[in-house]
Order: C-alpha cells, then structure tokens, then sequence
C-alpha cells in the first residue's frame, strides 16, 4: 500500500515539462508529429496549443494540470494495459488520468489511427 501512495504522490507532483519532451521524442521517432500529439493532449484535457504552452512554461505539476482540465466525456472508453497497470482498474483519479495521457501518447506511437485513439 505504500508503494502505492508512494507512485501516486510521485505522479502528483511530476511537472508535466519534464515529461512533455518525451512525449514529443516518443511519437516522432515512430514517424508521428508534435501536432498530432497536440491533437491527442488537447482531445483529452482540452488544453490547445497556447494552453499547453502556457502550462508547459509554468512548470505545473501533474496534479494542476489534471486540476484544470476539461477531461473528454469519452475519457471512459480508454482501456488496456499501460505500465503494468489496466487504466480501468486505477484508482486513484489523478494517476488514472496521467496513466491515460501515457496509453494515448503509446497509441499514438504505435501507429494507432487517429480516430480510434480519439475514440470517435
């Protein structure tokens, strides 16, 4: 149970910056661009590319980055299996939320058609 809370705080307080680049390197060595993984960030939280920037700039947590977010009322329909852990299954709503953005970044990089990442 403590290593539990222990990732969960981690994740809370990890500045979404620092994972951003990362994000970015993801997708476009497997041949997708920074704006389609704009498409997917903003699909998810509602954050445009301004937004993003803005919050990028500050340095916010995880935790105020979810904080604000419209999160998509489709949210529910992203499942699977995203390091070690079912998102479904999280229960803790910020880690899910994070766990989230990380299966779509993967999709996305795997080659995932845009509609079916965007569960349209």
């Amino acid at each position: 149970m403590a290593a539990k809370y222990n990732q969960d705080e981690r994740i809370a307080k990890m500045t979404f910056a620092s994972v951003y680049p990362h994000y970015v390197t993801k997708v476009e060595k497997k041949g997708r661009t920074k704006e389609e993984l704009h498409e997917v960030i903003e699909w998810l939280t509602g954050y445009n590319v301004e937004k993003l920037q803005q919050l990028i700039e500050q340095e916010v947590t995880f935790e105020a980055f979810f904080g604000e977010a419209q999160l998509n009322s489709n949210v529910h329909l992203i499942t699977g299996v995203i390091c070690g852990y079912r998102v479904e299954e999280i229960e803790t709503p910020l880690t899910q939320q994070v766990r989230y953005l990380d299966k779509l970044v993967d999709e996305l990089a795997k080659g995932r058609k845009m509609e079916k990442i965007l569960r349209s």
